[in-house]
């Protein structure tokens, strides 16, 4: 097997965690590595196109709010909504209450059950409103916020990946990517992640820095607060549990950074 590049990696995380036309050249353990400890570097990219509709309409003159619901759209649109339904599936599976096995069969289903709308209807509401909040203070705080939040959501999956973390299925992504990330590996990229956040906020004044870099943090201990009780739930991670674990962490780091 040849050996593989950072260019596989790069393409293997913008190919299955964004829409854009990244055709994926490899798929074994070794590609998948490398994707998931580039996540962050597709969230980056999904954060700033968010950031630049925002900004584009405000320079157009619309509205704090109309700016929030294309940055929080944004997102959305160029993971094809991938991560927004795995999330309602998630909350499908955990709210059915069933055993892992029923509750796996479910969350596989095409439909989306009670769990699930409410679930995305909140999530949705809690982005706008942070976003609209920060808006309307400034552009330039609606958009570090969701720079800093698209990439904290894609750093809980490389943390989600590494080495320890079964598949709840054998097949499918959470299968390829379950524990392929090691663990001194994932812990670099999230401080690397973190430290960048904090440099983010920085030319806010250093109580920004600190409540960006606090925003990623939490971010992450929420989406490891459900990561882990998916496991117990159902025995591993599953392409929705990743998902869910995306907006999670996208939602709380927005809320950090709407405090104070």
């Amino acid at each position: 097997m040849p050996r593989t590049s950072p260019a596989d990696g790069i393409r293997f995380a913008f190919g299955t965690l964004t829409a854009l036309p990244v055709r994926v050249t490899r798929w074994d353990r070794e590609a998948a590595r490398g994707g998931m400890q580039c996540a962050p570097l597709a969230g980056l990219v999904i954060g700033l196109c968010a950031a630049g509709a925002g900004g584009a309409l405000t320079l157009l003159g619309a509205g704090p709010l109309l700016a929030a619901v294309a940055t929080a759209a944004v997102p959305a649109a160029l993971t094809r909504g991938l991560h927004l339904d795995g999330l309602a599936d998630t909350a499908d599976g955990l709210g059915s209450a069933k055993p892992a096995e029923d509750a796996l069969r479910i969350m596989k289903q095409s439909d989306i059950g009670p769990f699930g709308v409410i679930t995305l209807l909140f999530v949705l509401l809690a982005q706008v409103a942070v976003l609209f909040q920060l808006y309307e203070a400034s552009w330039v705080r609606g958009a570090p916020a969701a720079v800093v939040s698209a990439t904290a959501a894609r750093l809980a999956l490389t943390l989600a990946a590494r080495d320890g973390v079964p598949p709840a299925r054998p097949e499918g992504l959470g299968a390829a990517v379950a524990g392929v990330v090691p663990r001194g590996r994932a812990l670099v990229v999230a401080a690397v992640v973190v430290v960048a956040a904090a440099a983010a906020g920085a030319p806010l004044g250093a109580v920004d820095a600190v409540r960006s870099a606090a925003s990623v943090v939490l971010a992450l201990t929420a989406a490891e607060l459900l990561l882990r009780h998916c496991v117990r739930r159902f025995g591993g991670v599953t392409g929705d549990v990743f998902g869910g674990l995306a907006e999670t962490a996208a939602t709380c780091a927005l809320v950090v950074l709407a405090l104070g």
